[in-house]
């Protein structure tokens, strides 16, 4: 079970707007995080682009950009940043199998994240069926965003706006 408790707990209290951009996860994660205590009060939305050129164009993602990489993830949790005027967001992108893509084997993961100042990601190496690999990922996610929402960087809106 994904424990949404924490980080509806921290959004509330900072006032943090939170957002999600999601390719592996193909909106559960959003469904994980909009089903949480008060959500209506922090959870900006998600997006859900699939297909390389929908990230492409809806998400600005570089032409030529693997789409399993970092790089990846950190551009389209950039780019749903700006696109929900978020406080904090995080990104999915990957293989969760069965099978290889490209030369990325089952289980290789990318969870991105941007604040207001900074931008990485996490690589993740899974074991399992594919329903395994997105359990796994949705948990690194949220707790992903529980890590970064802790952070002295990410402020309240009120804050930035004013300040």
């Amino acid at each position: 079970m994904h424990d949404t408790a924490q980080l509806s707990d921290l959004a509330r209290a900072r006032g943090l707007r939170i957002a999600v951009a999601e390719s592996l996860t193909s909106g559960t994660l959003a469904e994980t995080i909009g089903a949480a205590e008060g959500a209506g009060e922090w959870f900006g939305g998600g997006i859900v682009a699939y297909l390389t050129d929908v990230k492409e164009r809806v998400l600005g993602l570089e032409p030529g950009t693997d789409p399993c990489s970092a790089s990846c993830a950190e551009q389209l949790a950039r780019a749903t940043r700006e696109l929900f005027d978020a406080d904090l967001t995080v990104s999915t992108t990957g293989v969760g199998g069965p099978d290889a893509e490209g030369e990325h084997p089952p289980g290789t993961v990318y969870v991105g994240w941007a604040t207001r100042t900074r931008v990485g990601h996490r690589l993740l190496t899974l074991d399992g069926d594919p329903a395994q690999v997105l359990d796994a990922t949705i948990d690194a996610a949220v707790r992903m965003l529980v890590f970064h929402a802790l952070e002295s960087d990410v402020t309240d809106r009120e804050s930035q706006l004013s300040g």
